[in-house]
């Protein structure tokens, strides 16, 4: 053990060595930086797996995640400069998101300051929400790279940030169950796209996708390792408040109801937690929608967040609005109560991968757009499928269990659509917050089908096939004339139409079955 601990310093120099390459200012300042952050992280990744049992598996599951965030950060910074929009500020920086880019160069000036790196927490609503990532942005370039702004070292952490969630991830599935359980899970989890594209930013996304695997395992094992998980509870929940307070308290919802599912005195219902979860997204439609136009008193602490809630469901809307010409005409040919469900509706499809074949751009976009989109492309059908797998699953307790999470994954994407208004951006990226919970059940819905041969996966698939094959026409009758055009209304009443027909020819496939 020890001897392998030590080959952990010259490995670090050694990848630091070509990490600093891609950097900017003096080479050797900058392998310097980048040499601690590689030692401390690999030897916390190297801890960790050693805690899991040391699987093999696991190991090059945890080092093509690192590898694929470096590498996709370092390429981001050195060809969106030449191969992203010219008139895009933040693209000829080098970085991907408008925010962390904001972020990013505050914390440099924070960094170069004599201000104390805690201000920024009192002017988080400048450039960062909550402060903290801002605070810990500010403190690496104040220590580590006073002479010289360089963001990678940003993505590095983040990198690392992400790839820590793994080990964490990997334990809660085994305690679910079992190792055939935790492989497709932990791929899930570090090859997802979306996932990639975050812990290669120097966004808070990557932080929090890991914490909220922390805060699962914890949760999971506190009558096996009691002090260790609340150990890690503590940390978890603190971490979440300092970046996004909002994560903490959906976490702390889910893991509470979890436990009252686990306890087999409460006599909860799955029936009124989905009938709550329900209520609360109509609820959030009726305060975006029927009261788009009314104003609520913000004397107190709940109409406070009544007005800001509507507030901020309205303007996603309306940037979804002004950002597409087609949105606008859709919009001018519908009541405006429907104009938050649409919203919502179409950014469930976001990032729509139609659009990031046929839409023209720059080759580095093309890319990137088409990779996120396939990856939620896959994974969506899972967590459909899910639902139509618990049925197979043993026990009353295992379907209690599944039916939550499955629930809490859905009214999660579902707000997140809510609140992002069918942005490509932000749809994806608040979606992928509880990547998590989204890498269990889908995994647990995979297992599944390797084990039943469902016949529901591919059909939930020839729907999805459906819908992308309409979509692909519509979108090249946008871009290409010689194709013929649907109207948008037309188009998806077709879908409709024969996507009921797959399922309820299905429906009766099975009732023969059956008989």
């Amino acid at each position: 053990m020890f001897s392998k601990t030590k080959a952990l310093l010259p490995l670090s120099l050694f990848l630091a060595a070509i990490f600093a390459l891609f950097e900017k200012g003096n080479y050797f300042s900058a392998w310097l930086s980048a040499a601690l952050i590689f030692f401390f992280g690999i030897s916390a990744l190297f801890a960790l797996w050693s805690w899991t049992g040391k699987s093999r598996k696991l190991l090059l599951i945890i080092a093509l995640a690192l590898l694929f965030r470096l590498v996709a950060g370092v390429v981001l910074e050195t060809f969106l400069p030449i191969n992203g929009y010219q008139d895009s500020e933040q693209q000829q920086a080098g970085y991907v998101f408008y925010d962390a880019y904001r972020r990013d160069t505050a914390a440099y000036d924070l960094a170069q300051s004599d201000a104390p790196l805690l201000s920024a927490f009192s002017k988080s609503e400048n450039t960062d929400q909550y402060g903290g990532l801002l605070t810990l942005s500010a403190g690496v370039y104040r220590y580590l790279s006073p002479d010289a702004h360089r963001p990678l070292l940003i993505v590095l952490i983040a990198a690392f940030a992400a790839a820590l969630g793994i080990p964490f991830l990997w334990m809660a599935a085994k305690e679910l169950g079992g190792e055939k359980f935790a492989l497709p899970a932990a791929l899930i989890f570090a090859l997802y796209p979306e996932s990639i594209l975050m812990g290669s930013s120097q966004m808070r996304e990557p932080f929090l996708i890991s914490l909220v695997a922390l805060v699962s395992w914890a949760f999971l094992n506190l009558e096996k390792s009691r002090k260790a998980a609340l150990w890690a509870l503590g940390f978890g929940f603190l971490a979440m408040l300092l970046i996004s307070p909002a994560i903490a308290i959906f976490s702390l919802i889910f893991l509470s109801v979890y436990k009252l599912i686990l306890d087999e005195r409460k006599k909860i219902s799955l029936k009124q937690i989905a009938f709550v979860l329900l209520f609360l997204l109509l609820a959030f439609f009726f305060l975006s929608s029927a009261l788009s136009s009314t104003k609520l008193t913000a004397n107190s602490p709940f109409g406070t967040v009544l007005e800001w809630t509507r507030r901020a469901v309205q303007w996603d809307t309306y940037q979804l609005e002004r950002g597409s010409g087609w949105v606008q005409k859709l919009f001018s040919e519908m009541p405006a109560a429907l104009h938050v469900p649409f919203a919502t509706s179409y950014g469930l499809v976001q990032p729509v991968l139609p659009a990031a074949i046929i839409e023209p751009t720059t080759i580095i976009w093309k890319i990137l757009g088409i990779l996120r989109a396939l990856g939620w492309y896959l994974l969506a059908p899972l967590l459909l499928y899910g639902f139509f797998a618990l049925p197979k699953l043993d026990s009353t307790q295992a379907r209690r269990i599944w039916t939550w999470f499955g629930l809490a994954c859905w009214f999660w994407i579902i707000l997140a659509s809510l609140r992002a208004g069918g942005d490509q951006w932000d749809n994806p990226r608040y979606r992928v917050i509880f990547l998590a919970l989204e890498a269990l059940f889908a995994a647990r819905a995979w297992i599944t089908f390797r084990e039943q041969k469902d016949a529901w996966l591919p059909r939930i698939l020839t729907v999805e096939v459906i819908f992308l094959a309409f979509f692909t026409q519509w979108y090249a009758s946008r871009y290409y004339v010689r194709f013929g055009t649907l109207s948008f209304g037309s188009m998806v009443a077709w879908i409709l139409s024969i996507s009921i027909f797959v399922i309820l020819g299905g429906i009766i496939q099975d009732k023969k079955k059956q008989l």
